[in-house]
């Protein structure tokens, strides 16, 4: 068994998903997901645009794929697959008193997706915030191949193609700016 099918099915009791859903959505999921991805979260969402679809969220440690399913029909297709880096501006905003989280990223296109994740209760709310602020706030931090700057640039200056040297922002990388209800990463820090 492979460390995704391994995370997934743990990951999938915490928010109370059953066998059969999960094996529904599995051949999709298998498809966009590497079998050495380690499963954070799956979870069942709607779109606060199209309510009348279900949509089951699955975050990995390096991708987030969103699958959806129509209500007449029951069929299954692939709404969102990227990686996390490819995703900017990343926002969440926690509601205990609803016992929601809205989950609103900007993939890749330009497209802003929106995604509200219900939970029984308040307490699964904090969860899923200390989730999110770990697994973005993991990504912001690390930096990845095309980010690490030559040797000849200051570390923090960004080196555009026309070779001028931008002097560095004056924020800490990985934080984010956060209200009391909503947590926010800026496009520089994903």
């Amino acid at each position: 068994m492979d460390e995704f099918v391994r995370t997934l099915l743990p990951a999938a009791a915490k928010t109370g998903l059953t066998g059969p859903t999960v094996s529904r959505h599995l051949p999709i999921l298998r498809n966009c997901v590497q079998a050495a991805d380690v499963t954070v979260l799956v979870a069942r969402c709607t779109r606060p645009e199209r309510s009348a679809d279900n949509h089951l969220l699955l975050l990995t440690t390096r991708r987030l794929v969103v699958t959806r399913q129509s209500r007449v029909l029951q069929r299954l297709r692939l709404h969102l697959n990227t990686e996390l880096r490819h995703l900017s501006n990343v926002t969440w905003t926690p509601d205990p008193r609803a016992c929601v989280l809205e989950l609103a990223v900007t993939a890749v296109d330009g497209v802003r997706e929106r995604f509200l994740i219900r939970v029984e209760r308040p307490s699964q709310v904090w969860q899923l915030d200390a989730l999110f602020n770990q697994v973005f706030r993991l990504r912001a931090a690390t930096p990845s191949p095309s980010r690490v700057t030559p040797a000849a640039v200051p570390v923090g200056a960004v080196s555009t193609r026309g070779g001028h040297v931008v002097p560095p922002v004056r924020t800490i990388p990985g934080t984010a700016v956060r209200s009391a209800r909503t947590s926010t990463l800026t496009p520089a820090a994903v």
